[in-house]
């Protein structure tokens, strides 16, 4: 499993594991099904505290995102396709809040900021 950890992301370390396991499952590079690395290995593989994955964990599966045997192991649980684009929608209204401050703190009309956007789909 592909995890990066940045220590100059703001985002606390579980949050940013369990967000790029989540973007996996989105992304189907993790299936239904499918057994994630214990917590104890992920741990290890990542250098960083068995607590911290265990957080993770505990945050996918609050989530819904995986199940967890005991003795067994984590597993990824079947994504509902409405729950994915919530989720999706969801990451795309907060950065436009994000480029919406800073598109202000800079003076961009609305215009500008259209411009932009139909720049980056390829002028659709």
């Amino acid at each position: 499993m592909n995890i990066n950890i940045s220590n100059a992301d703001g985002k606390p370390i579980y949050l940013q594991i369990a967000d790029q396991i989540k973007t996996q499952i989105f992304d189907g590079r993790l299936k239904e099904g499918e057994m994630l690395p214990s917590m104890r290995n992920l741990a290890l593989e990542l250098r960083i505290s068995f607590m911290t994955t265990k957080r993770a964990y505990e945050e996918l599966e609050r989530d819904g995102f995986i199940e967890s045997y005991t003795g067994k192991g984590s597993f990824v649980k079947a994504q509902n396709a409405e729950l994915f684009r919530e989720e999706q929608i969801k990451a795309i209204e907060a950065l436009f809040v994000d480029v919406g401050e800073k598109a202000r703190k800079i003076g961009l009309t609305m215009d500008e900021l259209h411009e932009m956007l139909d720049l980056v789909n390829g002028g659709e």
